[in-house]
């Protein structure tokens, strides 16, 4: 099927998702997965209505940003070095992945520099993958308060990655987890800090609508498996 043919079919499955779990399917956003993917597959997304590509890269987000110009809005989803905060928060309007208060400082000094105010959610490890990213659950509230006092920073909530699974039901008890996870510490946060949730993948984001996600980052599923 063509791009904006698979991005039907996804829409389609979110809002099914959504109105399972007696929510607005409004109140979730596909964030489309494209590294590796070239930029003719990300002009057909966005003929077909797609705007939020999820990069993990720096350099390839560097090369997209410059070769498609103004038009959409890039999330940063991968792990991220502190020496590459400026770039990051040059070309992003959200970042998925921060994991600690050094890359949270950063991102806070180069967007204050840029005279912008750039999102981020804070990536949490629930499952115990020591080879992932992620702070712990016991760190989180500690990092959450201090990108809430970060100037050039706004707080927007969660990011999780549960472990591959062939059943995505198996991913429901982590989904579930980061949602009453963002629950507790939204009583101690700013308002709207703990409003989104980035959670589910290709393989099991409909589970993770019907526990809460607000960005669903979906890649193969609209631009088909990557060679």
């Amino acid at each position: 099927m063509s791009v904006a043919a698979n991005l039907a079919w996804v829409r389609q499955r979110m809002d099914a998702a959504a109105r399972r779990a007696g929510r607005d399917p409004a109140s979730v956003r596909l964030v489309a997965v494209s590294k590796t993917r070239p930029p003719d597959d990300l002009r057909q997304a966005m003929a077909a209505g797609q705007m939020i590509f999820g990069e993990n890269y720096v350099q390839e987000l560097q090369a997209k940003a410059a070769a498609m110009g103004a038009g959409p809005r890039w999330h940063f989803i991968g792990a991220l070095q502190s020496n590459k905060a400026r770039l990051v928060a040059q070309l992003a309007e959200v970042v998925h992945s921060v994991d600690r208060p050094k890359l949270a400082a950063a991102l806070g000094r180069q967007a204050q520099e840029l005279g912008k105010e750039l999102g981020v959610l804070v990536q949490v490890s629930l499952a115990g993958e020591t080879q992932k990213a992620g702070c712990a659950a016991a760190e989180t509230p500690a990092l959450c308060q201090m990108i809430a006092a970060t100037p050039g920073l706004r707080l927007l909530g969660l990011m999780t990655m549960p472990p591959f699974f062939d059943e995505p039901e198996r991913a429901r008890p982590i989904f579930a987890e980061l949602r009453r996870l963002a629950r507790r510490l939204a009583a101690d946060l700013p308002p709207g800090a703990m409003n989104e949730l980035s959670m589910g993948m290709s393989g099991d984001f409909e589970v993770a609508i019907e526990e809460g996600a607000t960005l669903a980052r979906v890649g193969t599923d609209i631009f088909g498996r990557r060679g």
